[in-house]
């Protein structure tokens, strides 16, 4: 719930820009607008505070998505828990700012029920009444130049996302057919000296060229030979193979560049992340601090030791920080070799295991998030020594540092939380990682939250 190509002249590139607005727009456009409707229907007006109010939750709801395909209870769970999260943030905004009682109850309590109920028949109907509108004239024609992992990577998304309306009319490449492997339903039309002649007669409006770098003259010559064409020509780099970490385009100076590894928190994200952490670390600091002053005391009381257990990790960038919490242990491991704690392990304490099962023993990591040596969300930073084991045995996994490690993470809300005593156990933890990195959003920060809190209240049967 609560975004990927485009803008030039050609039809293709206006068409896809138009599906890119439409995904990132509906939502806040639906949320915004209710709020809107329900305001002028129930009070008559729509006051300076329901502005600001729209405002708020816009920029938190904004860009949206849209995904083609759903199931109707997948697709409801998924708005539900986006929903909430907005609006716990919304509560606690006006919680802290005393401003709840400025807005009218009724109009509010109607606002929170539409909403979910609109989004959902929106995200229902979108799929099926987008790509008749949007491709009224026909499927988008388009050929590929390169039967490569590229360009059946890029026909597959186009025939899995009817939303794009691109038909891929079929492959161009030089090789034999016995060389490439099986073809696929739009199948091998010729070389690449046939294509200009079938591009005119078949009213091609697109081409993709997916050849490899290494093609450079052949693509130069293509291109000469396509200049008394009108159809749009796209370059696949096949860079793009990679595994690919908040990838775009940007230009230094006028010279094109392309970031293939690079941190969500670029910019005006980097600034929206930072006030997340701030604002929401405060606000956990300041109404869990007796809560914290109690911990601490038990801790002192049930075993000989400090109350804070310092270990460092590793942070943004693969820099070494010290990470606090409250002891669960006897001893203090911080070297070379640490050992991941085990079900029933023999040096966690009795009230240790308490504050391990309900995740308490995190609480003073929120000092670190307002130091800023950690977020609230990101990839849980191990020990150093498991960072070292794991980095040569994992592909891409120093790529989680790209960003601070987090108190809760996606990998811990998605069942991958407490010992991983396999190799794939934190394969599967790191891919959820990367898959955080990828997709990053505020949205999916507030999901992530209220899954933790959903957890935390649950008493995890991972965490020991």
């Amino acid at each position: 719930m609560l975004a990927t190509i485009g803008s030039e002249h050609s039809l293709l590139r206006g068409h896809l820009s138009l599906i890119t607005l439409i995904r990132m727009g509906l939502d806040p456009v639906l949320i915004v607008g209710s709020l809107i409707v329900i305001s002028v229907t129930q009070t008559g007006t729509f006051s300076g505070a329901d502005l600001v109010l729209a405002l708020i939750v816009f920029s938190l709801t904004f860009p949206g998505t849209l995904a083609p395909v759903r199931s109707g209870w997948q697709l409801g769970k998924e708005i539900i828990v986006g929903w909430t999260a907005v609006v716990l943030i919304l509560v606690l905004l006006g919680y802290a700012t005393d401003s709840l009682a400025v807005y009218d109850r009724n109009v509010l309590l109607s606002w929170l029920v539409a909403v979910p109920a609109l989004l959902y028949a929106a995200h229902r109907v979108a799929p099926v009444l987008l790509p008749r509108i949007l491709a009224m004239e026909g499927c988008r024609s388009a050929v590929i130049v390169g039967f490569t992992e590229c360009g059946r990577k890029l026909a597959g998304e186009f025939a899995a996302s009817k939303l794009l309306g691109v038909h891929v009319a079929g492959f161009f490449d030089d090789r034999a057919p016995g060389r490439l492997g099986p073809l696929p339903e739009a199948g091998l039309k010729g070389r690449l000296a046939d294509l200009p002649a079938f591009v005119k007669t078949h009213a091609i409006e697109s081409i993709f060229v997916a050849l490899p770098m290494a093609s450079q003259p052949r693509i130069l010559s293509l291109l000469d030979e396509l200049r008394d064409t009108t159809t749009s020509i796209y370059f696949v780099p096949d860079i793009f193979l990679a595994d690919l970490i908040q990838a775009r385009m940007d230009d230094i100076n006028g010279v094109p560049i392309v970031a293939v590894c690079e941190t969500p928190f670029y910019g005006v994200n980097g600034l929206v992340k930072r006030l997340e952490d701030l604002i929401l670390g405060a606000v956990i600091l300041t109404l869990s601090a007796p809560l914290m002053a109690l911990i601490a005391v038990g801790v002192k009381l049930s075993s000989p030791g400090p109350m804070i257990f310092k270990q460092r990790r590793y942070g943004l960038d693969g820099k070494q920080i010290i990470v606090y919490k409250f002891r669960t242990m006897r001893v203090m491991e911080d070297g070379l070799h640490v050992s991941q704690v085990t079900r029933d392990d023999q040096r966690v304490t009795r009230f240790g295991a308490l504050l391990r099962r309900t995740s308490l023993d995190e609480l003073p990591q929120f000092f670190n998030v307002i130091q800023g040596r950690m977020s609230i969300v990101g990839p849980r930073p191990h020990a150093i020594a498991h960072n070292e084991l794991y980095r040569k045995l994992i592909k891409g996994y120093m790529v989680r540092h790209k960003v601070k490690p987090g108190i809760t993470g996606l990998a811990q809300v998605s069942g991958f939380r407490g010992e991983t005593d396999s190799l794939e156990k934190m394969q599967a933890r790191i891919n959820s990682d990367l898959h955080y990195l990828r997709n990053w959003s505020l949205r999916l920060d507030l999901a992530i939250i209220l899954k933790t809190i959903i957890l935390v209240l649950r008493v995890d049967r991972h965490a020991y």
